[in-house]
């Protein structure tokens, strides 16, 4: 397997493999790549160990790391774009359904504690709108969601 020359690493205290298997079976071109296992005992594991899991989201290489304690936050965070609503409630179902906790403006954490904003292209489109009441009123209207409701959105852009 060819190495990426720039990968995310993402920190899990000890269920990289499992989250990976996870975001395979929910997002487009993801997978897992491959896994690596310690060959030794080491402090605070064993041999056999899951250490590190390579694998893909959205086409994007990552890596996730058996690292002892979580230290994901939102400080770092996955961006779906997605085409309609049907799209959007499918990712966001699947994150906060199985574990996960919804946020605000389209934010969402997973089990895991990855968080993940699920944005519908008609919020970005509006929003880097040359017509500023059109990006004001769907900044607006963003606030009071937690899953984006796209017909909504569409209504306050607008100006409904």
């Amino acid at each position: 397997m060819p190495i990426a020359k720039n990968t995310i690493c993402l920190s899990y205290g000890s269920d990289a493999q499992d989250a990976a298997a996870f975001y395979a079976s929910v997002f487009p071109d993801s997978r897992v790549d491959a896994v690596h296992r310690a060959p030794a005992d080491y402090p605070g594991g064993r041999a056999g160990d899951v250490l590190t899991v390579h694998f893909t989201v959205c086409g994007v290489p990552c890596l996730g790391l058996n690292g002892g304690p979580d230290s994901l936050s939102q400080a770092f965070s996955f961006q779906i774009a997605t085409e309609d609503q049907a799209e959007t409630d499918h990712y966001w179902d699947a994150i906060v359904c199985n574990g996960g906790r919804a946020s605000q403006c389209g934010w969402c954490e997973d089990k895991w504690g990855l968080s993940w904003q699920i944005t519908p292209r008609v919020l970005t489109e509006a929003m880097a709108s040359d017509e500023p009441e059109v990006a004001a009123r769907a900044f607006a209207a963003m606030m009071t969601m937690q899953k984006i409701d796209v017909a909504a959105l569409e209504r306050a852009i607008a100006g409904d």
